[in-house]
């Protein structure tokens, strides 16, 4: 497969260059939205450039937007960002995929159990309590703290966002792409993954360099504020919450074009 690009060589406007690529999406027009973690005000401006550039290149064809996971922890809204996800899935401007990422898995724990997830508090957690008004405890406050923690949220978290956060899909395939939130365990049948994999793993997918069944596309880790664009794996995640890029990829049949909003 030949790729006459890679990231760090993208202009890096709006909308970069297109890309041409030996894949194909089966004709459908796809785009694909990097780790959001909270920063709502990316997300909305992310989200107008896509609707601009679909009306575009739409030509009757439905535009299908695939999230891939970390809506919450890290930045300062993730109540607002689940808020404006729960609207898209109402209204379905678009066809939708929403997939689960590990910082949803780790919340969904602390909501079942806090004792088995107090590290949560520590990679995010603090930031998404406050979001929906709940006062974050101390990693190491005793647990009766962080039960009540979890209580109040559970107080202040609307029945819609609940629903989504339990709801989550692992992967999405369309054409030659299989879409996830981590990656996959190389050697693995897609049909054969298991969770933790696909929303954990990083070491032993990002280093291994012979394709897969289909083409990765995911999050989860990020290096700057440039997609990593390989021959099996196209990674969206551009770290918004530190770098202020969020990134959304487009697909299309022999083509990809990388989209960012600051």
């Amino acid at each position: 497969m030949n790729i006459q690009s890679n990231s760090h060589s993208l202009d890096f406007s709006e909308i970069d260059k297109p890309i041409p690529r030996d894949a194909n999406t089966d004709g459908r027009l796809i785009y694909a939205i990097g780790d959001i973690h909270g920063c709502y005000s990316q997300l909305k401006s992310l989200l107008k450039i896509v609707t601009n550039d679909a009306t575009q290149r739409a030509n009757g064809r439905t535009p299908l937007l695939i999230f891939c996971g970390d809506y919450i922890d890290r930045g300062p809204h993730s109540s607002q960002v689940i808020d404006s996800l729960c609207w898209l899935k109402r209204h379905r401007p678009f066809d939708l995929h929403f997939l689960k990422g590990n910082h949803e898995a780790i919340l969904l724990r602390y909501l079942y159990n806090p004792s088995d997830s107090l590290s949560w508090i520590r990679f995010g957690g603090r930031e998404t309590l406050s979001s929906y008004g709940v006062r974050p405890p101390d990693v190491n406050a005793p647990l009766i703290d962080h039960v009540r923690a979890r209580d109040d949220l559970m107080t202040q978290l609307p029945v819609s966002h609940l629903l989504f956060l339990e709801n989550l899909e692992l992967s999405v395939t369309i054409g030659d792409y299989t879409f996830v939130h981590a990656g996959i365990k190389p050697g693995v049948p897609l049909d054969k993954q298991v969770e933790s994999d696909v929303l954990w793993i990083r070491e032993e997918f990002l280093n291994y360099n012979s394709q897969h069944e289909k083409i990765i596309v995911h999050g989860h880790t990020w290096f700057d504020e440039y997609p990593v664009i390989e021959p099996n794996r196209i990674g969206i995640d551009t770290g918004t919450y530190e770098t202020g890029v969020l990134s959304a990829l487009r697909l299309e049949d022999g083509e990809i074009e990388v989209l960012h909003a600051r």
